[in-house]
């Protein structure tokens, strides 16, 4: 129940209490009137009674002072009669006689209400000289009083309950005027907060102190009306920028009121909960289910709103949740007025995928590189230790294959912590010179560095160079491990007795090197990521182990220090063709890039 119905309900209160109040004492005013009025009417009843009796008593004694005492008796009898039947409020009329017996009673004979008298007077009759013989007594009906009574009362009535009407009716249509005036300002006071500002109330047939308060009224409402034609093009452009704000983080973002409502979800958030158009909106955040058929929100929504809203606010709920192996981390914080009002919450989503997928790939990294330091280590410490204490022993080719593996396993295991460094400074933003060198001469020394490895396996490598190639800008170090890791990948896949090509091209102001081999291939979903760092390609197929990032290294080597690019063109089971592309020229502030 609202303010206005209360205050109503006690005007309406007010206002029976005030006519039970009236009424109650118009009623007793009436009373109290009637009561008075019926004492005066017997009082003057009474005397009427009295005087009747001393005149009829005055009229027998002149009638019976010069009458014969044998004629007294008929006088009386024939005065009482026509007194008795000519006088309707009169019962009888007795006569007595000095010693108080009856000389006659004269009673009417009509039909009144009751025999009985209401009133009986008794008057003595005196002669001229005073001498007293005898006394009349007469009863009265009081039927006059009665009629008197009862016409006073039904007067008094009909008086006071025309009174008390009009008095109601006053009542109720002023209450019903000043109700009235308060249900026009009611019902525009009503207009006014749905937000049709400009309503403006008419003042006719109303109390000046009211038509002061409509205008007042009125003057505010077309305020209102101005204040919005002014503003609401403001307040839609500030929406509307903020709404595009939203929509265009590039986190998802989706607003829930106080009910858990959604009122908002961009179009990042769209995408990474795999809703469609509008979707959510409008409904519990509660109700959407992940790609497992569960509801990830559920849970954690309690969890929120089961939590001290001070403690969300200096510390927002995070957790994870999946979406068609898509890994989303949330964030759920309290939403707030300016007035620090609590009005619902925002639930942050962040793509962690790619996070997710570089832990995995880390933690797959270290295991493969703590294998594979172990391997050599463990080689060279037996080769090493075998040499040590049994080399006099062995004949001198003997210690020459000793010492030869043992060569091979520093060279390898120079490679991987290359690698690594490597690695650790292209992570680092390390600065890579650049300096004139001849691409020719990088060529010749990488092919020189692994040759140990091709005799091994009976490889060939073949090397096709486009000649008058000019010297250019590039890192020397950097070009030639990034050519070395490309011709030890082609040497690791590469079967026995095959062949490698090695072809150095020039087109325009670029130079083209590619390294091809005669190995498994590679599947049309790995050479996409085949450049990633950590990534490595497992399958019955290849199973030679690494540090996955020789062609990571590549990538960035060539790429982001040398502006060139990276390729690879396979097909499984017809080999493999790993190249990139080098800028022959380079503008002078680029001679070193960072």
């Amino acid at each position: 129940m609202n303010k206005k119905q209360v205050s109503l309900n006690t005007q309406n209160k007010l206002i029976i209490s005030g006519l039970i109040l009236s009424t109650a004492l118009i009623v007793f005013i009436a009373i109290f009137a009637i009561f008075n009025i019926q004492k005066k009417l017997n009082e003057g009843y009474q005397n009427f009674g009295q005087i009747v009796s001393k005149a009829l008593a005055i009229e027998c004694s002149e009638l019976i002072e010069n009458s014969q005492k044998e004629k007294v008796y008929d006088i009386l009898k024939s005065h009482a009669d026509t007194i008795v039947q000519t006088h309707n409020d009169i019962i009888f009329i007795e006569y007595r006689d000095q010693s108080g017996k009856t000389l006659y009673k004269a009673e009417s004979n009509k039909i009144i209400a009751s025999k009985n008298p209401n009133i009986i007077v008794s008057s003595p009759i005196v002669k001229a000289n005073g001498l007293n013989i005898g006394s009349v007594t007469i009863g009265l009906s009081g039927n006059i009083i009665t009629e008197i009574s009862s016409t006073t009362r039904a007067s008094l009535l009909f008086v006071f309950t025309v009174a008390w009407i009009v008095f109601a009716f006053v009542i109720l249509i002023n209450t019903y005027l000043i109700t009235r005036e308060l249900r026009i300002l009611h019902n525009g006071v009503h207009k006014i907060s749905t937000g049709e500002f400009g309503y403006t109330i008419q003042d006719k047939d109303v109390s000046s102190e009211v038509k002061e308060l409509f205008n007042a009224f009125n003057d505010m409402s077309n305020k209102l009306h101005l204040y919005e034609e002014q503003n609401i093009e403001q307040l839609t452009l500030e929406r509307n920028k903020l709404e595009a704000i939203l929509m265009s983080i590039a986190n998802g973002v989706v607003v829930c009121d106080n009910n858990d409502n959604v009122v908002l979800i961009n179009n990042h958030a769209h995408k990474l909960l795999e809703l469609q158009d509008n979707q959510m909106m409008n409904t519990k955040i509660q109700q959407y289910i992940d790609t497992e058929g569960n509801y990830c929100f559920k849970e954690k929504i309690e969890e929120f709103k089961d939590t001290p809203i001070e403690v969300m606010e200096n510390k927002p709920l995070e957790f994870n949740i999946q979406v068609d192996k898509r890994v989303i981390k949330s964030i759920i914080s309290p939403m707030f007025t300016r007035n620090k009002d609590y009005v619902g919450y925002i639930i942050v989503l962040i793509d962690m995928t790619k996070e997710a997928e570089m832990d995995a790939m880390r933690s797959t990294f270290i295991s493969n590189v703590s294998h594979e330091l172990r391997t050599p280590v463990t080689v060279l410490r037996s080769y090493i230790d075998t040499l040590y204490n049994y080399g006099n022993e062995f004949d001198y080719e003997t210690q020459k294959e000793f010492i030869g593996t043992i060569n091979q396993e520093i060279i390898r295991l120079n490679r991987m912590v290359n690698d690594i460094l490597d690695f650790s400074r292209m992570e680092a933003n390390a600065q890579m010179e650049k300096a004139l060198n001849s691409i020719y001469e990088v060529i010749d020394n990488c092919v020189n560095q692994v040759e140990p490895l091709t005799k091994e396996r009976n490889l060939k490598i073949t090397v096709n160079k486009e000649e008058n190639i000019e010297d250019f800008l590039f890192n020397y170090d950097g070009i030639e491990r990034a050519l070395t890791n490309l011709l030890s990948n082609a040497i690791k896949y590469s079967p026995d007795n095959g062949e490698i090509k090695v072809n150095l091209l020039k087109s325009g102001d670029d130079i083209e090197i590619t390294v091809s081999d005669q190995g498994c291939g590679i599947a049309p979903e790995h050479q996409k990521k085949i450049f990633d760092r950590f990534y490595r390609v497992e399958n019955n197929i290849h199973t030679i182990k690494g540090t996955g990032l020789g062609l990571h290294l590549v990538k960035q080597t060539i790429e982001k220090y040398h502006g060139g690019k990276v390729f690879v063109n396979s097909e499984p089971g017809k080999g493999s063709t790993f190249g990139f592309i080098l800028p022959t020229k380079i503008y002078e502030d680029n001679k070193t890039l960072v």
